[in-house]
């Protein structure tokens, strides 16, 4: 069974042209109405800071480690899912650990999530496949592919394993990337905070308030520091909770000055400021480097589309006189 329209390697160019026009309308029906609804990025995050607040009040008033246990949030599907892979002997400590680190740096603080991604990572090849099976080999959707259909079946095999695991880095390094904007601002407040005579949690609270709105992921970062600074029974396990859930050498710098400082007695305020110096020369080094970049990394789109465009434009009409002429003079 052969398309009825125009082909281009194998596809049919009207039916690729209507599902990119498609996918063009339902991305711009997202924007609009992205733009119109307009939601406070804090909101959410503030209920699940409240939630983890209750949670440690929770355990300071709870004296036996039975009482405890209770207050763990259970979840049946990750239960499942974890006596599943337990049976299959797939489920190993350290693959859950390293999961559990990337769903923390992408911001995501239940750590049950873990084994439901771990179930899902092997579970997705198997459908994908199947269902790549079942188009190419058994539909046969596109007849004419010979090893096309091998090359698709483990590209849909491919995609079913990485694809969560692509999907939770790309969140990841875009929170990152957030953080790091906003982290020398947030220290700079802080040196103002410890100047003006606030406690650390109290420093990182209002820094949380005043930066909530313009680097959400950072208020929501010291607003959590900040709640467990003063709950837990020991300061540093919260510094050192900051330094696990953000992937950022910049911020364990930060983690490492609060606790030296914390252990020691030494100035906060100059400590701070010498670090917030140093991020600020970073980040403009980084700035001047993606400067310096640019002309190699332009080389390549200038020669292919636009030098060839200015010919066509600069030469075509001369192209076109000449043609006529020696037309003019061959029929003449």
């Amino acid at each position: 069974m052969q398309p009825a329209g125009p082909t281009l390697l194998g596809f049919d160019v009207i039916l690729i042209g209507s599902i990119l026009a498609g996918i063009a309308a339902l991305a711009m029906v997202i924007a609009i109405y992205s733009a119109v609804t307009i939601r406070d990025p804090m909101a959410k995050r503030v209920k699940a800071l409240e939630g983890r607040r209750e949670q440690l009040k929770m355990g300071l008033v709870t004296s036996t480690a039975k009482k405890r246990q209770s207050l763990v949030r259970k979840n049946d599907t990750a239960d499942k899912v974890r006596t599943t892979l337990g049976n299959m002997k797939v489920l190993q400590d350290s693959q859950l650990e390293m999961m559990q680190q990337k769903l923390a740096w992408a911001g995501h603080r239940n750590k049950e999530i873990a084994v439901i991604l771990l179930g899902v990572r092997m579970a997705a090849p198997i459908v994908l496949g199947l269902v790549a099976f079942v188009l190419l080999y058994v539909v046969e959707i596109y007849p004419e592919w010979q090893m096309k259909r091998v090359m698709a079946l483990a590209a849909a095999m491919f995609i079913g394993y990485k694809g969560p695991e692509i999907a939770l880095k790309n969140k990841a390094s875009k929170r990152t990337d957030a953080i790091r904007k906003g982290l020398p601002d947030a220290l700079d407040l802080l040196v103002i905070c410890a100047e003006a005579g606030l406690t650390v949690d109290a420093a990182f609270n209002r820094v949380a308030k005043e930066l909530g709105r313009a680097y959400p992921e950072l208020g929501d970062e010291f607003a959590l520091t900040a709640i467990e600074l003063s709950f837990l029974s020991e300061r540093k396990k919260a510094f050192d909770n900051l330094a696990y859930r953000v992937n950022l050498e910049a911020v364990k710098g930060v983690v490492t000055t609060m606790v030296q400082t914390e252990r020691y007695g030494t100035p906060l305020a100059s400590a701070l400021r010498v670090l917030s110096a140093e991020f600020r020369n970073e980040r403009m080094m980084r700035a001047e480097e993606k400067a310096a970049r640019l002309p190699a990394i332009m080389t390549v789109p200038l020669i292919l589309f636009i030098l060839p465009v200015l010919f066509i434009v600069i030469l075509g009409p001369a192209a076109c006189s000449i043609s006529d002429a020696f037309s003019g003079g061959v029929g003449s």
